[in-house]
């Protein structure tokens, strides 16, 4: 459904959030080796996520990455998803087709629809805040 840099995205953002509840920085090796990801992949994503003003880069021999934790319950998952991967997952056609629309529907085009809208919503109303608690809480894990 996400795009694998989506995907490290998430994972990138929740492992962020969690250490930044614990007043600490994570350096790029460390998120990619937290969520099994390529550190040069998770550099670029990482660009990304501070571009879109999700988490902060601090420079320095203290540096790393964070997020201010006034901050952590108010970044949607929305927002990591769109700085990624724009937002065609809410328009995209469920098989892929060019044109699917409500003019020009593809046969699975209001089943579809009905899953987009359900996704969007959660997405929405999901905020870091809520998935970096679950992982702190052990109710919840980013790697295997």
């Amino acid at each position: 459904m996400f795009s694998k840099a989506c995907e490290y995205g998430i994972k990138a953002a929740i492992f962020i959030a969690t250490k930044s509840y614990e007043d600490k920085r994570v350096s790029p090796k460390e998120i990619a080796e937290k969520i099994n990801s390529p550190q040069a992949f998770t550099a670029k994503i990482l660009q990304s996520l501070v571009r879109n003003d999700i988490v902060s880069s601090v420079k320095g021999a203290y540096g790393g990455f964070e997020i201010q934790k006034d901050r952590i319950s108010q970044v949607k998952l929305a927002q990591i998803v769109k700085s990624i991967d724009g937002d065609s997952i809410y328009m995209g056609c469920g098989l892929g087709l060019e044109k699917c629309d409500e003019n020009h529907p593809c046969p699975a085009h209001d089943k579809f629809k009905i899953v987009r809208d359900e996704l969007q919503n959660m997405l929405e109303n999901t905020t870091l805040e809520e998935l970096a608690l679950n992982i702190k809480s052990g109710s919840a894990f980013l790697k295997t």
